[in-house]
């Protein structure tokens, strides 16, 4: 069991790497630089496209790594 645990979670880690560095930077482009967070801020565009898909995948992953983290150290010999 403790292996199995261990195998799934390089998996969901080297998954959580990959998609986060598939995501583009928040102040990516020189509109970031002239404007700052206020356009992020008070924006009416929420996240579309693949940046969202990228975040939420990025969060289930997340979730994954601490719950596999903690079962791994719960059922270690």
């Amino acid at each position: 069991m403790h292996a199995f645990l261990v195998t799934l979670l390089v998996i969901v880690s080297i998954g959580m790497i990959v998609v986060v560095l598939l995501q583009s930077g928040r102040s990516a482009g020189l509109s970031g630089a002239i404007t700052g967070g206020a356009e992020q801020l008070f924006g009416k565009q929420k996240a579309r496209g693949l940046d969202a898909v990228l975040h939420r995948i990025t969060v289930v992953l997340a979730v994954l790594f601490f719950v596999l983290a903690i079962a791994v150290t719960y059922f270690q010999l």
